[in-house]
């Protein structure tokens, strides 16, 4: 397979910590090593013998010569035991000897361009991208699923989209047009650096409480709570929003929550997100979370840990999307619907036009194992105030949500699916700005878009202290 512009590796997930730092994994490679090392060491030791056999014919004012020859030996047996680093210059490569065998030097020279083939420099957004066989997942390793093999796909809810025609943003690392092979799914690789930005390791890849009261997160949200729910849906507007803080983020997702907001809480998340801290630059990113115990030791993002089960091999989670919002300029969506499966009682994640990107085990749960009873979409922000006032970092498009249509942030075809795995418009609707001069949201109805809002703003400004 041609993969240009991204690394894709094929690797098997193995049952150390799969993302502990200087955890590596074995590449699927054409390269007969084994059988290179042995012909080397072969032809070393033929060397030996014949030295040994040529000093038992000479004088003894030969022993320094052959002790020099025996160093010379040693030296290049020794050359051969460490890798050269692939950035080093080789030198020229050997011509074939006489009985058409290639000296060491030109083998290597050969593995190296073997290796510069197969393995392509990073997608634009300078992610790396494994295909870990599906069975093999980080999912797998959870103890209720170990074992398991992904489930095949559910009944969708039942429900129409209204025929219009959807423009929808993709990821970067697909540009080329290259997948993972069947069998597989993509995981964004987690580096050491990844782990050096977090705060600490033990909250690598994991929310703090999402609740307003003294930890800074800040939101501007339509929900509905007056019900049971079996899942969600909208198309959202994706963004790229400015975050000043490398440990703050901005996000935009829908919540499929059950519990209070105490220590039983559950959710399942899924958005665009932009976290410095977590992937290290400022693209929006699809993600997905979950937690059972209000984000106290349960749950994390994307495959970060073991619980969700992905089942699709064209969409990596924590990927960057491209293309993106433009100020008064083209607009893109993504579509995502989380819904519950009637048969095996799983809540499916769907991405795009019907993209099954995978599923949360309903007994990784406890309050959603049965189904929500509250749904929210809109915007989220960390406000730090790391310089002793409110920060800058912006929500949706920046901009607040009175600017309308190509300015500001929406989400738009909001719906939730009944007990019956029906898509029903939402009722009793609520809505939430925790600091609307920072940033806000109105809610709005039509034929086109349904149920929409815009969202968002600046941060920071002379209304936002």
């Amino acid at each position: 397979m041609d993969m240009k512009g991204y690394s894709v590796s094929w690797t098997k997930h193995k049952k150390e910590p799969y993302f502990a730092a200087g955890h590596t994994r074995r590449q699927q490679q054409c390269i007969q090593a084994n059988d290179d090392t042995a012909e080397e060491t072969s032809l070393l030791n033929h060397s030996l013998k014949l030295a040994l056999s040529t000093s038992q014919n000479t004088l003894l004012p030969t022993l320094p010569s052959f002790v020099a020859f025996l160093l010379l030996l040693t030296s290049i047996a020794t050359a051969f035991s460490h890798p050269i680093p692939s950035n080093s210059p080789l030198p020229p490569p050997s011509h074939p000897t006489a009985n058409n065998t290639f000296t060491p030097l030109h083998k290597l020279s050969r593995i190296r361009a073997h290796l510069n083939k197969i393995n392509k420099p990073p997608s634009p957004d300078g992610d790396l991208i494994d295909c870990v066989l599906s069975h093999q997942q980080p999912a797998f390793d959870h103890p209720l699923l170990r074992g398991q093999r992904p489930l095949d796909p559910p009944e969708r809810p039942k429900g129409h989209p209204n025929g219009e025609t959807v423009i929808e943003s993709f990821q970067l690392w697909t540009d080329s047009g290259e997948i993972c092979p069947q069998g597989t799914v993509p995981i964004r690789r987690t580096t050491e650096q990844d782990f050096l930005r977090a705060s600490s390791i033990r909250r690598f890849g994991r929310k703090v409480r999402r609740d307003s009261t003294g930890t800074g997160h800040e939101h501007a949200v339509v929900f509905v709570n007056r019900d049971q729910y079996y899942g969600a849906k909208a198309n959202i507007n994706v963004w790229t929003p400015s975050v000043t803080d490398p440990y703050e983020f901005s996000l935009s997702q829908i919540w499929v929550i059950a519990g209070s907001f105490g220590n039983d809480l559950n959710t399942i998340e899924a958005g665009w997100q932009v976290s410095p801290e977590l992937y290290g630059d400022n693209y929006p990113r699809f993600f997905t979370y979950w937690t059972t115990d209000a984000y106290q030791a349960t749950g994390c993002y994307n495959l970060l840990c073991s619980g969700f089960v992905q089942t699709n091999n064209r969409i990596a989670i924590g990927a960057a999307i491209s293309p993106r919002s433009i100020y008064n300029a083209r607009q893109f969506d993504i579509g995502l619907m989380v819904w519950k499966d009637p048969k095996h009682g799983h809540w499916w994640l769907e991405f795009g036009s019907g993209l099954l990107v995978g599923y949360w085990p309903a007994y990784l749960f406890s309050h959603l194992r049965n189904h929500a009873s509250m749904v929210q979409f809109g915007g989220e922000i960390v406000n730090s105030r790391s310089r002793g006032y409110h920060t800058g970092t912006q929500m949706g498009s920046g901009h607040f949500a009175e600017e309308g249509f190509r300015k500001a942030a929406y989400f738009r075809n909001l719906q939730v699916v009944d007990w019956d795995n029906n898509l029903l418009p939402l009722s009793n609707i609520h809505q939430l700005a925790d600091h609307s001069n920072c940033y806000d949201i109105r809610v709005g109805s039509n034929n086109v878009w349904g149920t929409y809002f815009y969202y968002g703003g600046p941060g920071r400004n002379v209304r936002c202290p």
